[in-house]
């Protein structure tokens, strides 16, 4: 059975580092989102690193710098909106992006395993 996520690195790899723009740029906007004083804030950060996790497990080869890589990508970004204007570092931002990674890697490794199963057909079961 062909696995899609086995072979097709390249596109996961593309999504990657398009998500990775777009969430930079979101970050370092001078304005926030609307939403954002009621805690809004924190489901769109747990979201979108929830993406980048599952887009990072399945695009690159080095999964286990992938959780360190992302969360010094975050924090980067964190202390970058201290000097932003209409933005600010917090602390709640940060947890919710590292439980995002998790969710994401999990996600990701749980759909890749999954994958990776190749169904039996009828002829070999009834061998």
């Amino acid at each position: 059975m062909l696995n899609p996520l086995k072979w097709a690195k390249g596109p996961w790899q593309a999504l990657l580092v398009l998500l990775l723009v777009v969430v930079s740029y979101l970050a370092l906007t001078p304005k926030p989102l609307e939403g954002s004083e009621s805690g809004l804030d924190k489901v769109g950060h747990l979201l979108a690193f929830i993406a980048l996790g599952f887009t990072g497990y399945l695009g690159l080869p080095a999964r286990t710098a992938l959780p360190f890589c992302l969360a010094r990508i975050r924090g980067l970004l964190e202390v970058l909106q201290m000097f932003v204007p209409g933005r600010s570092a917090e602390w709640g931002d940060l947890l919710a992006d590292g439980i995002g990674i998790g969710v994401g890697i999990g996600l990701a490794a749980f759909v890749s395993r999954c994958g990776l199963r190749q169904r039996p057909d009828a002829y070999t079961v009834l061998k």
